[in-house]
């Protein structure tokens, strides 16, 4: 993911970190090339301060992979921006954004502020391309949805779930819908209707944390389950912690 020159997304030119999620457990994409993870960690240690190192262990202890967003065909890009924000702050970095090839979007001068680059970026062109790649991987899919019968509180987010937040105006796409397991409506007790998306995604957000948090038996055994993902994202992160000027240098760095 790459922010332009006007200070918008540009999503056409990310890869996935993880090209086969499944399986890489012990390589990363970068520049196009698999790396080993191993690799990785031991050439750029010593570029990795002793501070950056402890951040970078805790936030990891922190992140999911079992929590998937997903946004469809978002107009604002601003929007875009902010639930990315959202996501990586709350830990959920393997974020999925469809976008038809005939859509329109609305430029915005409201920036990732960074988080980009510590999220785990995949783009789908379709609904179906997008569901049936969330499905292979075993995920459930469930919709924010407004004439939803069962609220947030009703899901099991223990479980790996990808959560769709559809168009500002539109909501989630009857074709999307159609392809999920269920939908669910965050409550609101006032006069107002809806939370923008950016709200939507931040209180949804928050509540799967929390749940998840409080489960914590079940969050150890995620961890256990998921050692060599953690380290692939270590490696990861010891490579977007390097400046850009030096990044350029690190296939050289790996080779010797």
């Amino acid at each position: 993911m790459k922010i332009n020159s006007t200070g918008n997304i540009d999503i056409s030119s990310n890869e996935p970190v993880f090209p086969e999620f499944n399986i890489a457990s012990n390589t990363i994409s970068f520049d196009g090339k698999l790396l080993d993870v191993s690799l990785v960690l031991d050439k750029l240690d010593h570029l990795i301060s002793e501070p950056r190192k402890v951040k970078i262990e805790s936030t990891i202890n922190n992140r999911s992979l079992n929590i998937a967003p997903v946004l469809e065909n978002i107009y604002d890009r601003g929007n875009v921006s902010a639930v990315m924000r959202s996501a990586e702050a709350f830990g959920f970095i393997d974020f999925n954004i469809i976008d038809r090839a005939d859509g329109e979007f609305k430029a915005a001068n409201r920036v990732t502020q960074g988080a980009d680059k510590w999220l785990d970026i995949k783009n789908f062109e379709s609904a179906p391309s997008c569901a049936q790649t969330l499905k292979k991987r075993g995920f459930n899919i469930y919709a924010t949805h407004l004439q939803a019968s069962t609220t947030i509180q009703e899901i099991d987010f223990t479980q790996p779930t990808a959560v769709v937040f559809g168009n500002e105006k539109d909501g989630v796409s009857d074709e999307l819908l159609n392809l999920c397991d269920g939908s669910f409506i965050i409550p609101m007790y006032g006069f107002s209707q809806s939370f923008n998306i950016s709200v939507a995604s931040a209180l949804t957000f928050q509540f799967i944390h929390q749940r998840l948090n409080e489960d914590k038996e079940a969050h150890q055994k995620y961890v256990e389950k998921n050692i060599n993902r953690h380290k692939a994202l270590k490696a990861w992160y010891y490579i977007q912690s390097i400046n850009a000027s030096s990044q350029e240098n690190i296939l050289q760095v790996l080779a010797n």
